[in-house]
């Protein structure tokens, strides 16, 4: 019997942050509920590591990316097809960029923090369109 419970409380352990995870949605927009044009809607999510973010192509039109540079070190990148629907489960701590490819110089943008990590000082450098980086600054902003 306490075989049989050590035994689960092992398992449970080594499951607990699987079992805790979230999926968090995201809605790829024409127009958000505030009247912005081409947004994805919430701008900016925190999440945990192991969190999976659920990108809807609500509206026509657009996809989901990460953009080079602007991804953990050591992280992953992703690229989701023009209107279709992508999760990623994120398990690297730190902040994602992530753009609608075609509608990028629009300001299509939004900013992902996974676990307690700090904006990193180069995160806004590169090549970025003014719109995209306005964007970029105001999320950041509100954390």
């Amino acid at each position: 019997m306490i075989r049989q419970l050590a035994t689960g409380l092992a398992l449970a352990t080594l499951m607990g942050s699987a079992a805790f995870a979230e999926t968090i949605e995201v809605q790829m927009l024409n127009k958000g509920s505030d009247g912005e044009r081409m947004v994805f809607e919430p701008a900016f999510v925190q999440a945990q590591p192991g969190d999976t973010i659920k990108f809807v192509a609500a509206s026509r039109g657009h996809n989901a990316e990460t953009v080079d540079g602007m991804i953990p070190e050591g992280a992953e990148g992703f690229a989701g097809k023009i209107n279709k629907e992508i999760e990623v489960t994120l398990e690297t701590e730190g902040y994602y960029g992530v753009i609608c490819k075609p509608h990028f110089a629009m300001g299509m943008v939004m900013t992902i923090a996974v676990g307690d990590a700090e904006v990193p000082a180069d995160f806004l450098e590169g090549r970025i369109p003014r719109k995209a980086k306005e964007r970029f600054e105001a999320q950041l902003a509100n954390f």
